[in-house]
């Protein structure tokens, strides 16, 4: 049933996306080809997301990038090729003549009209159609649409139709669906997954992309989180050295098959890290090292390519009596990371800390999980300490421990984390705080933790990509989570199994 229910997400999300009903009416055709992106869901609302696109699909093979100018720049030389700027005299450039729209993966966007059309799957009779909507050619030709007022547990159809702007007909419909979440004091089962490290030239599964889009759609997700790092803009070429080629690498990214397809039946929560706010180890007052774009420049487009319900991208939400979680910003609002180390110096700035600790407080639910960009327990690599760039690197121990401290004080609060490269479970041997690292996306982007000290491992894969499953269920009526990593063809590599109270 696995395999035939894959089978079958696929063939539809390819065959609606390439849906053009008036392609042969003499109109001009706008496809849909970043599919969808629902995010943020709640009891009661949601965002679906869309970009209007010149073409139904990437361009493959598309033209390469090559280096151009200065014999001695090579692709493992990123601060000469970045600092040369978008002018194009030096660095990774197309060939003469011909536009980024014709580059590997590329899916330029297009003007055009965009409406949507929501109803309780099973009750098409109530469907509520929104106005056309035009998509904002300073956004990437992208547009939101927010819903309010939904029905608590409760499954929801969506129809997304796009128009040439001026045309009458659309020439493309794309289809798809969410759950919303239960109100928190209703018994709610509730599988989610986490991924992180979604680097597009370590992607194993070709012009599809993600071999783990296509494997996560087996445990059947209520919703899925992306811990960062969805894109790579500072990692060989062609580095972002201006806005449009970041657009660029979210647009190759998100219009990858697996990944599109499976969008269109899970809603997301998405989350940034250093390499698709701006550039490795990145603040926002770091020295510019990546030509004309800027740190400003990153989080606009992060921005406009995501559902996002709070412009300062820290946000709570509730799935039910069992389920909590936190999704964090761990970039915006950080000091340097050469700053010393005490009281004056933070990676979530003050007003998310006291947030934070406010809404914990507040919270009743059973399992709690703080879902982070950056590790808290780790350990991390030993080389790390020179760099000093998360909770768990010595230049961070002063706000660290304030963290760790507090957590520890909360029953069935869990931390889960994106950005390490390798799988793991930890706990913290003052606190007992337990981590889960769900791991990179890729076997290939998967790297061994350089740290000999393996003694907070509760579990460690090494060279492993793919996912974190969590399930949150009532088992003999007493709240249980299934936390599970799994390979990146979705078999199950480790399970850990915690009871309330536990």
């Amino acid at each position: 049933m696995r395999l035939r229910f894959s089978w079958i997400q696929r063939f539809i999300g390819a065959a609606l996306i390439l849906y053009t009903p008036n392609s042969l009416s003499g109109e001009e055709s706008v496809f849909l080809g970043n599919g969808i992106k629902v995010g943020e869901v709640s009891h009661h609302s949601a965002i679906v997301w869309v970009r209007v696109t010149q073409s139904p699909e990437p361009a493959y093979p598309g033209i390469g990038f090559t280096l151009k100018g200065r014999s001695e720049v090579n692709q493992f030389q990123k601060m000469d090729a970045r600092e040369l700027g978008p002018e194009g005299r030096f660095g990774y450039q197309l060939p003469e003549g011909f536009p980024l729209g014709d580059a590997i993966g590329a899916l330029p966007g297009a003007s055009g009209d965009v409406r949507l059309t929501y109803f309780k799957t099973g009750e098409e009779a109530m469907k509520i159609t929104t106005d056309w909507q035009r998509v904002d050619p300073n956004r990437d030709h992208t547009h939101r649409f927010s819903l309010d007022k939904l029905n608590p547990e409760t499954k929801y159809t969506v129809t997304i139709e796009a128009r040439k702007s001026g045309s009458v007909h659309p020439t493309a419909i794309l289809h798809g669906g969410f759950t919303t979440a239960a109100r928190k004091d209703k018994i709610q089962k509730v599988t989610f997954t986490v991924a992180t490290c979604t680097k597009f030239n370590t992607r194993d599964a070709g012009k599809r992309g993600y071999q783990i889009f296509d494997s996560m759609l087996t445990v059947n997700p209520t919703f899925f989180v992306h811990a960062g790092d969805n894109v790579y803009y500072d990692h060989f070429q062609p580095f972002a050295t201006h806005i449009d080629l970041a657009r660029y690498f979210w647009n190759r990214t998100y219009s990858l098959s697996y990944t599109r397809t499976f969008l269109q039946s899970v809603p997301a929560y998405f989350m940034k890290d250093d390499h698709d706010s701006w550039d490795n180890d990145s603040w926002p007052t770091m020295t510019s090292r990546m030509g004309a774009f800027t740190y400003e420049d990153g989080r606009k487009v992060y921005d406009e390519q995501v559902p996002m319900s709070d412009p300062r991208h820290y946000r709570t939400f509730r799935w039910g009596k069992d389920l909590q979680i936190w999704l964090v910003e761990v970039r915006d609002f950080r000091d340097p990371n050469f700053h010393p180390d005490g009281p004056d110096k933070s990676i979530w700035g003050k007003e998310q800390l006291d947030w934070f600790r406010q809404t914990v407080h507040a919270s009743d639910a059973t399992f709690k999980f703080l879902i982070s960009p950056t590790p808290l327990i780790g350990p991390d690599h030993l080389w790390k300490a020179e760099k000093s760039d998360n909770h768990v690197d010595p230049g961070w121990t002063y706000e660290g421990d304030l963290l760790r401290s507090f957590i520890g004080q909360h029953d069935n609060m869990y931390v889960i984390c994106g950005d390490r490269h390798w799988q793991y479970i930890s706990r913290h041997p003052e606190t007992g705080i337990l981590e889960y690292g769900c791991g990179a996306a890729t076997d290939e982007h998967a790297t061994p933790l350089q740290n000999p000290n393996r003694s907070m491992h509760l579990y460690y894969g090494e060279n492993k990509g793919g996912f974190l499953s969590v399930t949150i269920d009532r088992i003999n009526d007493v709240p249980t989570a299934f936390m599970r990593h799994h390979g990146v063809r979705g078999d199950l590599l480790n399970e850990d199994v915690r009871t309330s109270g536990k």
